[in-house]
């Protein structure tokens, strides 16, 4: 769960990393006037949405006048930013933060997250910092370094420091690092990212935009944080597929996919991806799913053109049950118009109940007896 840009650099300024004065505008003339309270000769101009990539698609700009301020709120407050990472939907703009430029010498990268095998705090650092490391982090690993931070103390210190030093960022910036680590640690975050990092023509190092991101399991234990809910710019069909115990992800292919367990949903599109099938979506049916969820959720894939066939992989156990999955199914075609071929394979509790479920009320069903075979029918069906 990301925060927006001002509210990421407020939570890491309470742990003292230092931030460019600024402020928040939700009219351009409230952001013209609010120029005055800045000790500044050039102002940043920055659409407050949540993806990044804001500065390639002409989400922030540089300014010389209060006026200019104003104009550039205008602009951009209620207009839908597409970036890369927003998809081609986008992001309305509904707030602008505004602050002072500064005067840049060196940007870098530096962020702190965890790492998956050791759970452990990993510092990521580069001397590649900027608009486009993303882009050059997908292309080449080789372009940030990393570390495990278990600690802050003096030893822990001096491995940073040579750390980051590598990275062209000097002694000045360690408190920094560690100032990211206390506040990832203290808020349960799972992601605390400083791009650029910037060196002033003083020697002072700024944290020149960051992203933080709070872990939603965690939310229940800070609920200093529950406003943030409300911020976040789902799909809007992930977004109603979540509201019926069903987790859902949009991808591009043409098969839809209906699976229990996440396992098996990742294994399900291993397969097909090797068998050169292409997902529609991801899906994972929850524990706590009735068979009105799990309709609600096949009917989101009956109603997306590009869904030429559903694979239905299902492993009943003792709370998901095989028959619930195949009520639910029925349901959702019974109230499509949409009728597009299904491959059902089933294993499990009530296995039996839910074909025959199927079977009983007419759907197009195809029935399989494994994965492999439940695979490649669906692959051969959507073309």
């Amino acid at each position: 769960m990301l925060l927006p840009e001002h509210r990421s650099k407020e939570l890491l300024a309470k742990y003292g990393v230092p931030i460019p004065p600024g402020f928040l505008a939700r009219t351009a003339n409230d952001a013209e006037t609010g120029c005055g309270k800045l000790d500044a000769s050039r102002y940043v101009v920055k659409s407050q949405i949540l993806a990044g990539g804001r500065g390639l698609a002409g989400g922030v700009r540089i300014v010389d006048t209060p006026s200019a301020v104003g104009e550039e709120v205008g602009r951009l407050l209620g207009h839908t930013l597409v970036t890369e990472q927003t998809g081609p939907r986008g992001e309305v703009v509904s707030t602008v933060y505004i602050e002072t430029a500064l005067d840049i010498v060196d940007s870098r990268f530096m962020a702190l997250a965890l790492d998956p095998e050791s759970g452990a705090v990993m510092l990521l650092a580069s001397a590649a910092g900027g608009v486009e490391f993303e882009q050059r982090a997908r292309m080449d690993d080789s372009v940030y370094d990393t570390m495990l931070i278990d600690s802050d103390t003096p030893e822990t210190r001096k491995s940073v420091t040579a750390f980051l030093k590598k990275a062209g960022i000097d002694e000045a910036a360690v408190d920094i690092a560690f100032a990211g680590y206390a506040a990832l640690i203290e808020n349960e975050l799972t992601l605390v990212e400083i791009n650029p990092l910037a060196k002033t023509r003083t020697g002072d190092w700024y944290a020149a935009d960051a992203k933080v991101a709070l872990d939603g399991n965690a939310l229940f234990r800070h609920p200093e944080f529950e406003e943030f809910k409300a911020l976040q710019n789902p799909d809007p069909i992930e977004a109603a597929a979540q509201q019926n115990n069903i987790n859902l992800v949009k991808l591009e292919g043409n098969i839809g996919v209906v699976v229990n367990g996440a396992g098996l949903g990742l294994a399900t599109h291993d397969m097909l991806t090797e068998a050169n099938g292409k997902p529609a979506n991801f899906m994972d049916i929850r524990t706590t799913a009735t068979s009105l969820n799990i309709a609600k959720g096949v009917e989101l894939l009956l109603q997306d053109p590009k869904v030429r066939c559903i694979l239905l992989n299902i492993h009943g156990g003792g709370i998901t049950l095989g028959d619930t999955v195949a009520e639910g199914v029925s349901i959702a075609y019974g109230h499509s118009s949409r009728k597009v071929p299904l491959v059902a394979r089933m294993a499990g509790q009530n296995a039996d109940r839910g074909l025959a479920i199927l079977k009983e009320h007419r759907l197009p069903v195809e029935v399989v007896g494994t994965m492999s075979d439940a695979i490649a029918r669906s692959v051969a069906l959507a073309g």
